[in-house]
């Protein structure tokens, strides 16, 4: 399929219909990223399930950090890096299971979470969508789960974890998950985007 452009905050963003089309209410989720790192300690972003790249690296750009980026999707990985070439951000991409990184990357300021959350039972709804890039199992929290002790492990004390999850049923699960004491995060709070859609705020211990 041909390949498309759009605008996105302070990106121009191209993609095709092996990712994910972005998304214009995911901008929330890089505003909020932007706004928390004005105040956080030194160092990179980390996002993880980045798909074609936009939403860390839009954070990346308002807030003038360098952003690392992590899908285990090679087409959402090129795209990724030439959307980062085609905005001129500083963005290391990496193509691997977001549970391989490695514990020794652990100076995040800050993690984005973008993981699939539609329940497997309901991917066909969204058919122009690749379902690996939605699917979050039986539940649609398989991903979140999944990227929840790694972000916390990942980042920085005191450092801040924004997931985005679908509504505010799935941030009440993410909140309990989140407070079990082997994963280390805690849930500050929620951003509801629409009936269906949300970003939850978490702090590491």
């Amino acid at each position: 399929m041909t390949e498309r452009w759009c605008d996105f905050g302070p990106l121009r963003v191209g993609y095709d219909h092996t990712v994910l089309e972005p998304r214009p209410w995911t901008v929330t989720q890089s505003r909020l990223a932007a706004a928390l790192l004005e105040r956080a300690r030194a160092g990179p972003l980390l996002e993880l399930h980045c798909g074609a790249g936009h939403i860390g690296q839009a954070a990346a750009v308002w807030s003038g950090r360098a952003v690392v980026q992590v899908d285990d999707d090679p087409c959402a990985c090129g795209w990724a890096r030439r959307n980062a070439e085609a905005n001129d951000v500083a963005a290391e991409v990496r193509c691997e299971a977001v549970e391989a990184l490695d514990a020794a990357d652990s100076a995040f300021a800050l993690v984005l979470a973008d993981p699939p959350y539609v329940p497997s039972t309901e991917t066909a709804r969204f058919s122009a969508d690749p379902r690996h890039a939605i699917d979050g199992g039986a539940d649609g929290l398989d991903g979140v789960r999944a990227c929840l002790p790694v972000a916390a492990r990942l980042t920085r004390p005191g450092g801040a974890v924004l997931l985005q999850v679908r509504g505010p049923r799935q941030a009440r699960a993410v909140g309990h998950a989140a407070s079990d004491e082997a994963i280390g995060l805690d849930a500050l709070g929620m951003v509801a985007v629409a009936p269906d859609r949300a970003v939850v705020l978490l702090t590491r211990r």
